[in-house]
């Protein structure tokens, strides 16, 4: 059984608002966004005019967005998938310092800019477990 099916109507304003929200965060364009996410330069445009975006077309957006993949897939009427369930921490389990980072990290609203801060951190946690 398909997750989607031309049996199902898409309605795209619930992908389209997602959309918006997320290249508002980034300032970019509708053509520059479709290219960072590997896809067709026109695809964003035509995701934006109703077109029902691919599985693989929301999870490259997603991706480019840097936002959890069944986000996208919801909003453009698809099941999530299981593969991109985020495991729920106990908050009382994570120490207060990392409780205040991802704080801040939450405030960045640039998602581009929070992305490359996160992954900045990434390196640098990874260089140093390599050094010692």
């Amino acid at each position: 059984m398909p997750r989607w099916s031309s049996h199902n109507k898409y309605n795209p304003e619930q992908f389209q608002s997602l959309l918006q929200e997320l290249l508002r965060g980034t300032g970019e364009s509708y053509r520059q966004a479709s290219k960072a996410a590997r896809l067709d330069v026109s695809a964003v445009s035509r995701y934006m005019r109703g077109t029902h975006p691919s599985r693989d077309a929301c999870i490259a957006l997603a991706d480019h967005f840097a936002i959890n993949p069944n986000e996208m897939l919801k909003a453009a009427g698809y099941k999530t998938m299981a593969i991109f369930d985020e495991q729920s921490l106990d908050p009382s389990q994570v120490r207060p310092k990392f409780q205040e980072l991802e704080a801040k990290f939450l405030k960045i609203t640039n998602l581009r800019a929070r992305r490359a801060l996160i992954e900045a951190m990434h390196h640098i946690v990874d260089s140093y477990l390599a050094s010692e």
